[in-house]
């Protein structure tokens, strides 16, 4: 179970580094309102395991210019397993289940995240996956993850209702981890 745990993070973690890095299409499509600042949508992660094939979903919220917040929650129960937070300086991942966090800045993670990976790109690239006709679902192989071609990541329901984002605080009984801690785990998969 904790190895899933750490796939759903490897997924959530490429994701959102592939849709930074990557070129988005300037091509005009009507049907969001980009004016309120603000875009929220479902996710729905699947990862397929020996087993069986296990599906999470979750929330994406978006404050233009300041924050993405990016939520996986457990089956059933609906309590949040994972969390993922990027602003244009830093990314935070929480572990919820284990009880610790990743907070890295830009700089620091230079030399793991694509050239062109800025949070500007980001939320261009969720606006078109937003819009008629937008890619809202990538593969493993396409987040270029290898051991994971079979899982993806879907984005759904998308709304650009005004919504207020507040920066998640941990208490202190979460462990911060070191970057190269948590991406050696995830190497080791």
């Amino acid at each position: 179970m904790k190895r899933l745990h750490i796939q759903y993070l490897l997924l959530l973690i490429g994701s959102l580094w592939l849709l930074a890095g990557c070129r988005t299409a300037s091509r005009a499509v009507s049907g969001i309102d980009e004016t309120t600042g603000c875009l929220s949508s479902k996710v729905e992660l699947t990862v397929p395991t020996k087993d069986a094939v296990l599906t999470v979903d979750g929330t994406m919220k978006l404050q233009n210019g300041e924050l993405l917040q990016l939520s996986l929650l457990m089956p059933i129960l609906r309590t949040e397993v994972a969390r993922m937070e990027v602003t244009p300086d830093e990314i935070l991942l929480v572990d919820r289940m284990n009880k610790r966090y990743v907070r890295a800045t830009r700089s620091e993670l230079k030399q793991y995240l694509p050239r062109k990976a800025t949070f500007e790109r980001l939320e261009k690239l969720l606006y078109a996956a937003a819009r008629p006709g937008g890619k809202r679902s990538l593969t493993g192989t396409e987040l270029g993850i290898p051991s994971l071609e079979k899982a993806k990541i879907e984005l759904t329901d998308f709304s650009t209702q005004p919504l207020k984002l507040t920066p998640t605080t941990l208490s202190s009984r979460y462990k911060q981890v070191p970057i190269e801690e948590l991406l050696g785990m995830l190497m080791g998969l």
